[in-house]
C-alpha cells in the first residue's frame, strides 16, 4: 500500500530530510520506523529536502510499503510507538502510484519566527531568529513596503544561495506577509516553488531593510540584477518552519 502522510518535526537534531551517510536525518528515522512498524523494507519520498535545522508543521511524505494492511486512519496511531519525539505522523490516506509528493506540489507556504527581544527566551532557543535590536512600527511599515516587491513572477536568481546548480530560477510568490505580536514577527511566504535558501535570503533582506542597510524601493532592483551579494544576509535556520502544503487531490485535507 501507498499511504500520503503528514508529518511535522522539530528540525534542531536533524541533519535535514534527506538521508545522509553517518547523519541523523528525517527520511532516515521515518524510513526505520515504517519498516519496523511494517515488518519489511518501506521507501520514503518527500516533498521537500529541508536544510540541517529546519522545522516543519506539516511536511507531505509518500510512504511506499508494499503488503501493508493497516488503515491509513490508524496509521498515525500505530506509527507513533515507532517515531523518536522530535517527529509526528499526524495524517494519512490512500494514494495511487502516479501521485508524487514533490513533482505534484501546487504550492508551498514557509513560516519564518523572528524573536525580538534582547534576552533569548530557551524555550525559543532554535526554533526562532533572535534579534536584539528592536524593529519599531516604522522598521515594520518598511518591511511592508518591501514585501510586496517580491510578490508575482520573478527571477529570483538573486536569492538563492550561490553553488546551487538550478538553471531555471524563475518562481511564483503568490503571498508574502509578515504578523507582529508583541516581541514576535512572523514571516509567511508561499509560491509554487522556491530555490535554495530563497526564504531564509528574502527574510534576511527584509530584516536589513528594517535595519536601514537595504533601501525598501531598492528590491524591484535587485530582483532584477540576478546578483546575490545584492541581496541581504541568509538567516539562520532556526525560524524557519515548512507551514503548508498544497495538492490538486479531491482527499487531500
Amino acid at each position: 500500500m501507498k499511504y500520503l502522510a503528514k508529518i511535522k518535526y522539530l528540525g534542531t537534531n536533524f541533519c535535514g530530510f534527506q538521508v545522509q551517510p553517518n547523519a541523523r536525518t528525517v527520511q532516515g528515522e521515518l524510513t526505520r520506523a515504517m519498516s519496523e512498524l511494517f515488518g519489511a523494507p518501506c521507501k520514503i519520498t518527500g516533498c521537500s529536502r529541508t536544510d540541517s535545522g529546519v522545522h516543519a508543521n506539516e511536511h507531505v511524505t509518500v510512504i511506499d510499503a508494499p503488503g501493508a494492511t493497516v488503515p491509513p486512519e490508524r496509521l498515525p496511531l500505530a506509527a507513533s510507538r515507532f517515531l523518536p519525539d522530535d517527529i509526528s505522523l499526524f495524517y494519512a490516506i490512500k494514494c495511487d502510484d502516479t501521485f508524487h509528493p514533490r513533482y505534484d506540489v501546487v504550492s508551498k507556504e514557509y513560516l519564518y519566527v523572528i524573536k525580538n527581544q534582547s534576552v533569548k527566551d530557551p524555550f525559543w532557543v532554535g526554533r526562532a531568529w533572535f534579534i536584539s535590536r528592536p524593529i519599531d512600527e516604522k522598521s515594520l511599515t518598511l518591511m511592508r513596503s518591501a514585501a510586496k516587491h517580491f510578490i508575482g513572477k520573478h527571477d529570483f536568481a538573486a536569492f538563492m544561495s550561490e553553488g546551487s546548480d538550478v538553471s531555471d530560477t524563475v518562481r511564483t510568490v503568490f503571498d508574502l506577509r509578515i504578523e507582529k505580536d508583541g516581541d514576535t514577527l512572523r514571516v509567511r511566504i508561499s509560491a509554487d516553488g522556491f530555490l535554495y535558501n530563497m526564504v531564509r535570503i528574502i527574510v534576511g533582506t527584509l530584516v536589513e531593510v528594517a535595519n536601514g542597510r537595504i533601501k525598501s524601493d531598492s528590491i524591484p532592483d535587485i530582483i532584477y540584477s540576478r546578483d546575490r551579494s545584492r541581496a541581504g544576509i541568509t538567516s539562520p535556520p532556526d525560524g524557519l518552519y515548512l507551514n503548508r502544503v498544497n495538492y490538486r487531490l479531491p482527499d487531500f485535507q
